[in-house]
């Protein structure tokens, strides 16, 4: 924690936090007491791979204006009146969850305020204020001017709040509408979703101080063929740019270029990165100014692996650095019981991850949503693979020259924001028809946007809402991709240019006493114990290894890591309290198969 947020915390953050304390939690987590009790809830730095010294985090306790009496906040041309609202909540919870003190069923319209002061060794800084994400329209403004605008729900976004600051203390307004309508991407958090609807600010808000010239973002791209890593550079002024690589203390390469395009950062003899080994190289970046003075530096990393479609005994199969490797995974939908979409503290956000490996698994696929970049951060680091769905739209077909127009900007700016994480290896543009349009230009688009990743664009198209017509299997893309509950029989099989993926399937329940959302609690199957339970996954593996090595499969992702809301066949309780099955006979299968997957190699 730098010296100036150890000063803002002190300053601004010492009242006690009474409103979530007063309330009790319905289902609490090991980690929901820490949460309410931290003066700056996720004080971790929120951009691991776009990394500087200096910063504030502004989590905490706010102002907050909502209900039905909240005037409109779409795009207001003026601040709303703070006068008699004596309303608090805990940034960065949504109003609907428990950890935010508010806890209402769902907002539409939302006022916070908060004020803050910029240290005195910042002066001469241009101060920028980013947000993770705020659902669904949010404007800023800076001591009652507009400073900033952003639509969309899912992806992170900045603005340049120096014209508007002062001396002394500076007050900071955000309204954000959200009308959960189903015309904007919002997965299962809309009117046809199955859980807790969320809105608002939902991730870290934080300052930064940079210079005049600095670095706004960054695309890097391993290249295995020539063992370099392609290194491109957006700065806001200056060119020169110079690059450096890291294996732990021991630099590895160098090399300089210009912003606004592409360099090559030699990567000899490089170290892969994969699950069973995922090596990380540090790299940083510096901006010089034209006279050759420092104008910015970040800090960043980077893993030099591939992912590619290729014939293993004349099958398409996915290769992971040029093998074959089984893809045995979760679906992850990323939904609390106390903070819904926003995990409670970091070690929570982590625990999910670790979990999943000690579990014996090499893949998640997030569903639905997106996470907060230090997600894909542990992601990256502890060893596993990702497929990242695009939060679904769901009513395509009214108002298309703006649904299907955000749809696509969004998606396009959750592509840019994660490029850089190695884990991710495939993109799902969508999910069983839910709000499909377009898939299959929409998976073209996406597999010529980022070459270095694998598209599945309609996963499960077998099935469909029933509001609306099948898109049904698009053709093109890497994945022939059904999902089967309980299955797995009737899985995929590959065809001529795509891998087979089982992209969901199991679902099986168990009704854990205690530890169940308070609802009416449902799955695809149920046993009635932690062994039956356990002894059917076994079998449902024993199935899939066969799959995999007569029927070309690739992928089988089981449901799903923890139950959620009124599911009840995670692996995990929705409280993260229970493991529902016995967890070293289910790493021992899963390691099995993906052992047998690693034989097929040779």
């Amino acid at each position: 924690m730098s010296y100036y947020r150890t000063l803002l915390t002190s300053l601004l953050f010492t009242a006690v936090y009474v409103n979530a304390s007063a309330q009790v939690a319905q289902l609490p987590t090991p980690w929901t007491n820490d949460a309410i009790q931290a003066s700056i809830p996720l004080s971790e730095y929120p951009r691991p791979q776009l990394q500087r010294d200096q910063w504030i985090c502004l989590n905490g306790k706010w102002d907050y204006y909502g209900g039905k009496e909240a005037p409109d906040a779409l795009h207001p041309q003026l601040p709303a009146s703070f006068d008699d609202v004596h309303e608090k909540i805990l940034i960065p919870y949504c109003p609907e969850s428990f950890l935010s003190g508010i806890r209402r069923k769902q907002e539409i319209n939302m006022w916070y305020r908060r004020t803050f002061e910029i240290p005195a060794a910042w002066k001469g800084k241009q101060i920028i204020l980013h947000f993770g994400a705020v659902d669904h329209n949010a404007t800023i403004f800076i001591n009652g001017k507009k400073a900033g605008a952003h639509q969309g729900g899912y992806d992170a976004f900045s603005c340049n709040i120096t014209p508007f600051l002062k001396a002394g203390t500076n007050t900071l307004i955000v309204a954000a509408q959200d009308l959960n309508d189903g015309k904007t991407p919002s997965g299962k958090n809309g009117p046809r979703g199955d859980y807790t609807f969320t809105s608002g600010i939902w991730q870290t808000v934080w300052l930064e101080p940079v210079s005049s010239h600095y670095i706004r973002s960054i695309r890097l791209l391993p290249d295995l063929d020539t063992k370099r890593l392609l290194v491109f550079v957006y700065s806001d002024g200056a060119n020169k740019i110079a690059a450096e690589a890291a294996d732990g203390h021991k630099i590895v390469s160098t090399a300089t270029g210009e912003t606004g395009t592409h360099f090559y950062l030699p990567i000899e003899n490089p170290k892969l990165w994969s699950p069973d080994t995922p090596f990380l190289y540090d790299l940083k970046l510096t901006l010089y100014n034209p006279d050759g003075s420092i104008a910015d530096e970040v800090k960043s990393y980077f893993g030099m692996r591939d992912i590619k479609l290729g014939k293993l005994n004349g099958v398409v199969r996915p290769l992971l650095n040029g093998k074959f490797l089984m893809q045995l995974g979760l679906l992850d939908q990323g939904y609390w019981p106390d903070g819904v979409l926003t995990a409670p503290t970091e070690e929570a956000l982590k625990s999910d991850i670790s979990f999943t490996k000690k579990a014996g698994y090499n893949l998640i696929r997030k569903h639905m949503k997106t996470e907060p970049q230090r997600f894909y951060y542990w992601a990256d680091k502890l060893g596993l693979l990702v497929w990242q769905d695009m939060p679904a739209i769901w009513y395509q077909d009214e108002d298309t020259a703006v649904t299907r127009k955000e749809f696509r900007q969004e998606l396009k700016a959750i592509i840019d924001e994660h490029y850089n994480s190695p884990s991710i290896i495939t993109w799902v543009p969508f999910n069983e028809n839910w709000g499909a349009f377009d898939v299959k230009e929409i998976t073209d688009w996406v597999k010529a946007y980022d070459v270095s990743r694998l598209v599945n664009g309609n996963s499960g198209f077998n099935n469909n809402p029933h509001y609306q017509k099948a898109y049904g299997d698009p053709g093109n893309g890497d994945y022939v991709d059904t999902h089967i509950y309980v299955g797995p029989y009737k899985a995929s099989v590959p065809d001529a240019k795509r891998a087979a993926s089982l992209g969901e399937f199991g679902g099986v329940g168990l009704f854990t006493r205690g530890h169940m959302w308070p609802v009416e609690n449902n799955a695809y199957a149920y046993e009635p114990t932690q062994t039956a339970l356990t002894d059917r996954y076994v079998l449902l593996l024993e199935q899939v290894e066969q799959l995999m090595r007569y029927k070309g499969l690739s992928v089988a992702i089981y449901t799903q890591t923890t139950d959620v809301e009124h599911e009840v066949n995670g692996l995990l309780t929705y409280d993260r309290k229970v493991e529902k099955m016995q967890l070293d006979r289910i790493r021992e299968i899963n390691q099995a198969v993906i052992a047998a997957s690693k034989a097929m190699n040779q």
